[in-house]
């Protein structure tokens, strides 16, 4: 890749081609990958990356909202999309679009097969979500019979598969309570699978799941940040790429006299002679200005660069006093150093906040490195 010449993230295609074949490694070969790419592809973008996923084998994608899975369809991707989060106002999108819904509740299945029966659709593909543990969406255990006596009922549909969604597999520490949601999970789809005439998909993992928990993997397992190069371990980081790589330039450098403030609100004020770089980014881009003052830093050249006062709306400035640069040299704002992960954690945040932060008026280049 040449130097950036503006703001850019780098999308590197073959830094997910081998973070794809590190996890599908972990897991038997006839187990099926659900690969998440709600979110623009957690900050990069999810059309390049579903087009690459495809080309890889995936089986399935997830998407949190209709509209997200629409657009996939825009691009032509005719691979099954689950979408995590439907609501009654976009079942005709879903429909329109052969979109598979999460059903969650008692209400979204009576409206949804209402729907479907509306429009004289036969054995529409549904997903039923479990809460084991999560407490966020999903039936109970309790459920089971009324669902099953609601699907005999109507041929509008039928169970595409059933999965539930583990609340600390990055947590070994949880463990117990981690196998406790499995064995309730493995409990449910035997109760369920009896009740029906058919066997739907099961599957509850998630990436640190496909890690720690390889013996849970069922008939399909869910991956998201793994894709993306982040294993939610420190070890496991080193098995995994990050395939974005947020860069910048340097707009203008000053000299700053010792009492001079920088910013807005004059939030950093110059002890001795020092050299600010200005750059084209700021918290419209993703950039918090949790990263001010000297919480956050950049790289140029491979040398660390704090963060000097408030992190404005489009710039940023920076601390580049032992620093050789000039404007018009490239910065690395996170990428292999600093990682996401690292600029994250400066603020006691996580690299899915910060990734799926990125503005989309950032320019994506995508690349093979």
């Amino acid at each position: 890749m040449q130097n950036a010449t503006e703001t850019i993230l780098e999308i590197d295609l073959n830094a997910l081609g081998h973070n794809y074949r590190y996890l599908t490694s972990k897991i038997e070969k006839t187990t099926k990958v659900l690969a998440v790419v709600k979110a623009f592809g957690y900050g990069s973008d999810a059309n390049v990356i579903a087009k690459e996923l495809v080309d890889l084998g995936v089986d399935y994608f997830a998407v949190a909202y209709s509209s997200e899975g629409e657009a996939l369809r825009d691009q032509s991707i005719e691979t099954p999309v689950l979408v995590l989060h439907p609501l009654p106002g976009n079942f005709n999108m879903i429909v329109e679009r052969c979109l598979e819904p999460s059903i969650y509740s008692r209400r979204m299945l009576t409206q949804f097969i209402a729907f479907a029966e509306s429009k004289k659709q036969e054995h529409y593909p549904i997903h039923l979500k479990f809460n084991t543990g999560l407490n966020r969406l999903g039936f109970s255990e309790d459920d089971l019979d009324w669902i099953t006596e609601t699907l005999k009922k109507t041929n509008a549909v039928q169970v595409r598969s059933a999965f539930s969604h583990l609340a600390a597999s990055e947590d070994l520490s949880e463990a117990e309570f981690t196998q406790k949601q499995i064995g309730q999970f493995r409990t449910i789809s035997e109760k369920l699978i009896a009740a029906l005439d058919y066997k739907p998909l099961l599957h509850t993992v998630n990436t640190s799941g496909i890690i720690n928990y390889p013996e849970a993997q069922f008939d399909m397992v869910r991956t998201g940040i793994g894709l993306y190069g982040f294993g939610n371990d420190s070890e496991e980081n080193k098995h995994l790429k990050p395939i974005a790589t947020l860069k910048t330039v340097i707009s203008q450098i000053h000299k700053i006299q010792p009492g001079e403030s920088v910013g807005y609100n004059r939030a950093y004020t110059a002890k001795d002679v020092e050299r600010t770089a200005t750059l084209p980014v700021g918290h419209a881009d993703g950039l918090s200005r949790a990263y001010g003052n000297g919480t956050g830093w950049v790289s140029i050249h491979g040398k660390r660069a704090p963060i000097v006062g408030n992190v404005c709306m489009d710039m940023v400035m920076i601390d580049v006093s032992n620093i050789d640069c000039q404007e018009g040299d490239e910065v690395v704002v996170f990428g292999a150093n600093p990682s996401a992960e690292d600029l994250s954690g400066a603020i006691g945040s996580i690299p899915y906040e910060l990734l799926t932060a990125i503005s989309q008026r950032i320019k994506r280049v995508v690349c093979r490195k």
